[in-house]
């Protein structure tokens, strides 16, 4: 992977993903990937021939009831649909990306970590049969955000297990919400074939728990960075490594 033009593969990737596909062929070659990644057809807002292209399903919305947010300042949900890949305390300004792969979550936020210190982080990962748009966990105001240029290596497990400081490497958008409970970091982690990370947001905005916040074209991973204070975290009884959430779902009290 190192050899490969990894930013440019990509952005091929997704500028096919973004060709129209006329509307007899769209249940053969959209309902085909939908099929051959196992995602739910049944969820979404519109029915398969009415999505543009490929890139138009992956991002699509889920019809109204499917996804439900708590109202509940004091809750962070999860802000996707995924699976939780490592969570755990913020230590000496270092989160686990696997086992064995520590790395800095200043160099992954791109500001001082200390704020988090002694706080949780929470890694989800995306496969491309997930719904793919990013909420708000937590209300509150995006006090800040930036985009960070990187590569784009794969967040596959054997990638994860093996490339060190991998999230804090690729490319990424950070939202920076301030929230009641302190500010909560989300970083939208971008990967192999997914060159786009999308943005629904204007810094200042006041967003409530469950607004669209960001859109992966394509699968790939968010990281989660949970302040400490003004009281100590505590990971929902439910939530465990390798355990399936759906956005919304109940993560840390």
């Amino acid at each position: 992977m190192r050899g490969l033009p990894q930013v440019m593969i990509s952005r091929i990737t997704g500028k096919l993903a973004d060709i129209p596909v006329p509307r007899p062929l769209r249940g053969p070659i959209i309902g085909g990937f939908a099929r051959a990644v196992g995602a739910r057809t049944d969820e979404a807002e519109k029915p398969v021939e009415a999505y543009r292209s490929v890139n138009d399903f992956f991002v699509r919305r889920l019809r109204p009831g499917v996804l439900s947010f708590p109202d509940e300042p004091n809750t962070l949900v999860s802000p996707v649909d995924g699976i939780v890949a490592s969570c755990g305390v913020i230590e000496r300004g270092i989160a686990i990306q696997a086992k064995g792969r520590p790395y800095s979550m200043s160099e992954l936020l791109r500001e001082d970590a200390a704020p988090w210190e002694g706080g949780l982080f929470l890694t989800i990962y995306l496969a491309p049969r997930h719904y793919h748009r990013i909420h708000t966990p937590i209300p509150g105001r995006v006090a800040r955000a930036r985009h960070v240029p990187g590569r784009l290596y794969p967040v596959n497990l054997p990638s994860v297990r093996h490339v060190p400081g991998l999230f804090a490497i690729n490319e990424r958008r950070v939202a920076m919400i301030e929230s009641a409970r302190g500010t909560v970091g989300v970083v939208a982690i971008g990967a192999f074939n997914v060159g786009r990370i999308s943005t629904a947001f204007e810094v200042g905005d006041e967003l409530p728990t469950g607004a669209d916040l960001m859109a992966f074209h394509l699968g790939s991973t968010v990281v989660l960075a949970v302040p400490p204070n003004p009281s100590t975290p505590v990971l929902h009884p439910d939530v465990a490594e390798g355990c399936e959430v759906r956005a919304g779902t109940p993560l840390v009290r």
